[in-house]
C-alpha cells in the first residue's frame, strides 16, 4: 500500500486516535494531542528511512560508491588540514543493524558521512554581540527556534575555532535531558559566523551532501526510541530524570544510507507528506476549536435562560445533538459543571409548594450556631446577619434566600506538628497525618502523635485543599490534618451532601480559584469562604437536588467510560497500522 493510500483508507483513525498529551515529542504543549497524527508522522519517517517510502531505481549509483567519492573527499581535506583525522571505528556488527535494507543501500556509521560531529562549547554569555548560542530551547520539533538565543560575548569569539561556527546544513541535535536529548533540527540559510551551539547541542556536519536523510533517520522512532536509558539498545547514559547522550555515541551510531538520488526522492516525499499531515492537524484542531466553542455556547445559554419557558428550548437545542456535542471528555467535564450550576440555581429539580421554605431552615442553623458558639464548639465567624447585595449572582426559586456560607457552615484550618514526630509505620498513640500531597499522589502514609492540638478529621467529613489544589475535596480521609486543609462542618439540619456539591460549582470553587490566582501559590483564607454568598433551598429540595445530581453525574461518567473506551481502541488501531505497515 503507497503512502497516500495508507493516509487517505485510515483517515477517521489517524484523525481520531486523541489522548492526553506528554511533555515530549513532536508538537506542541497542548493538553491532548492527535495521536493519530503524530503516530502517521512517526510511521512515514519509518517507511522512509527503511526504504519503503518511495520505489528504488535500479539506474541509482549505489551508495557504496556514493560512500567512496566521500572518503576520497575526506582524506583530500584532512591531507589539507581543512579537517581533523578521525579515530577508526570498529567495522558493523549483525547485531547493531536494526533492519534490513533494499538493494543499493548500505549501512555506515555516522561518522563515515561526516566531517564534523562535536558538542558545543560552554559560552561567556553577554546581552549583546555579534554571534548568538544556540541552546536546547532553540532546538525544537516544529523548528529552529533562535527567539531564545542569548548572545556570546565578543571578547570570547577569539577561543572559538573555525569549525564551532554553525554552518547551513548543520544538524543540531539536543543531548542532554529527559524530553529535551534528541530534538534535531537541520539548519538553513545561515549567515557565516552568526551562531554557535552550547555545550548541551551535538553539531552534526555532513560532507558533500544534503543532510535531510540523516535527519529523517534521527527524527524517526528507530532513533527516537532509543534514547531513554531503559531501552535494551540505548544511546544515552544517566537516570530516567537526566538523560546524556555523549559524542561517542553519536559518531558510532550505525546508519542506513541510500543512493544520493534515492535520498532526494525521500526527502522531497517525506515533505510533500509532513505538509499534508499539517494540513490534517489544522484541520482537525479548529474542528476541536469549533466543537469547544459549540459545547460552551449551547451550554451558557441553559444558565443564562431565566424563565421555563427559555430554558427549556436552550436544553431542547442540546438534547437534539447531543451525541454529537458530547464527545470529548472536555464537553462532558462542561456538561457536568453546568449540572451542579443549574443545581444550585434551582433550574435541576422542581419546586415543591409544600415544602418548608429556607428562611425556616436558616431560623434552625442560626440557632444550632448559637447553641454551638455558647457550648464554645464553634467561632462566632462574623456577622451572622450581613446583608445580601442587591444583585446577587443570578435568580433563585422564591421558596430559596441567598445567605453568607459562614451562616451554613464552620471550617477550621489544621496543626503543623515538627517533622521529628512523623512515623512512617502506624504506632500506638499515632494517627494518619493527612497532607495536602494526599489529594493528588498515593503517598506512603506519615503518622504523628494524637494529641489535643492535633485537629481531626474522620471518614465522611468534608475536608478541602486551602493551599495549591484549592477546592479539592475529599470525604475519605481521616486522622490529624494539616494546616494547608480545611475541614467543613455543617450546621444541622443542614444537608451534607449539599454542602459538598455547593463547594463544587462556581458560587464558591470558581470564586476561590480567581482569587487565589492574585497570588504567587494558590491558597485560600477562611474569611474568604465563608463570606461568599451561596443559594440556600429548602431542606427538602436540597435532598432531591442531591439525588438527581448523584443520577446525571453518574450518567456523565459512564458516557465519559465509553468515550475513554473508544479512544482506547483508536489509540490501538492507529499503533496497529504502524506496526502492520512496518513489519
Amino acid at each position: 500500500m503507497n503512502a497516500e493510500t495508507l493516509i487517505t483508507e485510515h483517515l477517521d483513525t489517524w484523525t481520531s486516535a486523541i489522548k492526553a498529551k506528554s511533555s515530549a515529542g513532536r508538537g506542541g504543549g497542548k493538553k491532548q494531542e492527535l495521536y493519530g497524527i503524530k503516530k502517521l508522522r512517526e510511521l512515514i519517517l519509518e517507511l522512509a528511512v527503511r526504504g519503503l517510502l518511495v520505489p528504488q531505481d535500479p539506474k541509482d549509483e549505489p551508495a557504496s560508491e556514493f560512500l567512496k567519492n566521500i572518503t576520497a573527499e575526506k582524506a583530500k581535506l584532512i591531507k589539507t588540514g581543512n579537517i581533523k583525522k578521525q579515530k577508526d571505528l570498529p567495522p558493523l556488527s549483525k547485531d547493531e543493524l536494526d533492519f534490513e535494507t533494499p538493494d543499493g543501500w548500505k549501512w555506515i556509521r555516522l561518522q563515515d558521512v561526516a566531517e564534523y560531529i562535536q558538542r558545543g562549547k560552554g559560552p561567556k554569555y553577554a546581552d549583546t554581540g555579534k554571534v548568538r548560542v544556540v541552546s536546547q530551547k532553540c532546538v525544537q520539533w516544529t523548528g529552529l527556534d533562535l527567539s531564545a538565543a542569548r548572545f556570546v560575548s565578543d571578547e570570547s569569539l577569539a577561543k572559538y575555532q573555525p569549525e564551532r561556527f554553525l554552518r547551513s546544513n548543520d544538524l543540531l541535535w539536543n543531548s542532554t535531558g529527559t524530553g529535551t536529548a534528541g530534538r534535531i533540527n537541520r539548519i538553513n540559510d545561515n549567515p557565516e559566523n552568526a551562531l554557535v551551539a552550547d555545550s548541551h547541542v551535538t553539531i552534526v556536519r555532513v560532507l558533500n551532501f544534503n543532510s535531510s536523510f540523516i535527519n529523517c533517520y534521527i527524527s524517526s522512532s528507530s532513533i527516537q526510541n532509543r534514547l531513554t536509558p531503559t531501552h535494551e539498545n540505548s544511546l544515552v547514559s544517566g537516570t530516567t530524570n537526566q538523560v546524556e547522550l555523549n559524542t561517542n555515541s553519536a559518531i558510532k551510531l550505525p546508519v542506513p544510507l541510500p543512493p544520493l538520488a534515492e535520498q532526494q526522492r525521500i526527502v522531497a516525499k517525506v515533505d510533500e507528506l509532513m505538509a499534508l499531515c499539517d494540513q490534517l492537524e489544522q484541520r482537525q484542531e479548529d474542528s476541536v476549536r469549533t466543537h469547544a466553542i459549540l459545547v460552551e455556547t449551547l451550554l451558557g445559554a441553559l444558565t443564562a435562560a431565566s424563565e421555563r419557558g427559555t430554558f427549556a428550548e436552550a436544553w431542547q437545542r442540546i438534547a437534539a445533538h447531543f451525541d454529537t456535542l458530547f464527545t470529548t471528555e472536555s464537553s462532558i467535564d462542561q456538561l457536568k459543571q453546568i449540572l451542579l450550576q443549574l443545581a444550585v440555581m434551582g433550574k435541576l429539580v422542581p419546586q415543591d409548594p409544600e415544602d418548608e421554605p429556607a428562611s425556616e431552615l436558616l431560623n434552625k442553623l442560626r440557632e444550632e450556631k448559637k447553641r454551638l458558639i455558647k457550648k464554645k464548639a464553634a467561632k462566632d465567624s462574623g456577622k451572622m446577619h450581613q446583608k445580601a447585595p442587591d444583585n446577587p449572582a443570578y435568580t433563585i426559586p422564591d421558596s430559596w434566600n441567598w445567605v453568607r456560607f459562614r451562616e451554613l457552615i464552620w471550617c477550621f484550618r489544621g496543626h503543623n506538628p515538627p517533622k521529628s514526630e512523623f512515623s512512617y509505620e502506624p504506632k500506638v498513640g499515632y494517627v494518619r497525618f493527612v497532607q495536602i500531597t494526599d489529594f493528588k499522589t498515593d503517598k506512603s502514609a506519615v503518622y504523628v502523635p494524637k494529641s489535643p492540638k492535633n485537629k481531626m478529621v474522620y471518614n465522611g467529613e468534608i475536608i478541602m485543599a486551602a493551599y495549591r489544589h484549592i477546592g479539592k475535596l475529599s470525604r475519605e480521609m481521616e486522622g490529624a490534618f494539616n494546616v494547608a486543609l480545611c475541614k467543613i462542618l455543617e450546621f444541622q439540619p443542614m444537608n451534607r451532601d449539599y454542602v459538598e456539591l455547593l463547594i463544587g460549582t462556581d458560587v464558591v470553587k470558581g470564586e476561590l480559584l480567581r482569587a487565589s490566582e492574585r497570588g504567587h501559590i494558590p491558597s485560600m483564607h477562611s474569611d474568604h469562604l465563608l463570606s461568599l454568598l451561596v443559594p440556600l433551598p429548602p431542606l427538602a429540595e436540597q435532598k432531591r437536588i442531591v439525588a438527581k445530581v448523584d443520577e446525571l453525574m453518574a450518567l456523565c461518567d459512564r458516557l465519559k467510560a465509553r468515550l475513554q473506551t473508544a479512544q482506547i481502541t483508536q489509540v490501538h488501531l492507529a499503533d496497529s497500522l504502524v506496526e502492520t505497515e512496518i513489519h
